[in-house]
């Protein structure tokens, strides 16, 4: 009785960890040696140009987090480019302003919004590398 029990768990365990859905990863800090792995791979890669002290950065953070947990994001990377520390990078990637998203399919970026915090208009702006 007892080896079936402990059997049932292991089993329902098991079943538990292979049926849990493949999801974007965490959200990763920005490097721009990050960012170009991922291009060269050919991933789907969001970056978040964020400030701690911006309410809108704070308004667009549940929703990137929320992305990082869809399935239907699985394949993106996301990484968090700090603004007040991050000035070189910043420049690189032609960023002004925080509150900034950066879409790249691969080494191509599709799409780039800065003060918006619309879920649905979030999520549709990194649908777009898809």
């Amino acid at each position: 009785m007892r080896c079936h029990r402990l059997f049932t768990n292991f089993t329902a365990c098991f079943i538990a960890v292979v049926a849990t859905p493949v999801l974007a990863g965490p959200i990763q800090p920005y490097s721009a040696t990050a960012l170009k792995t991922a291009q060269k791979a050919g991933k789907a890669i969001l970056v978040d140009v964020h400030a701690d002290w911006c309410p809108t950065c704070r308004a667009q953070a549940p929703t990137i987090a929320a992305i990082s947990k869809d399935p239907k994001f699985a394949q993106f990377v996301i990484l968090k480019l700090d603004f007040d520390s991050q000035e070189a990078a910043r420049a690189a990637l032609g960023v002004s302003k925080q509150s900034t998203l950066i879409v790249y399919k691969g080494a191509r970026e599709v799409s780039r919004a800065t003060g918006i915090t619309d879920p649905a208009q979030i999520k549709a702006l990194v649908a777009k590398a898809l």
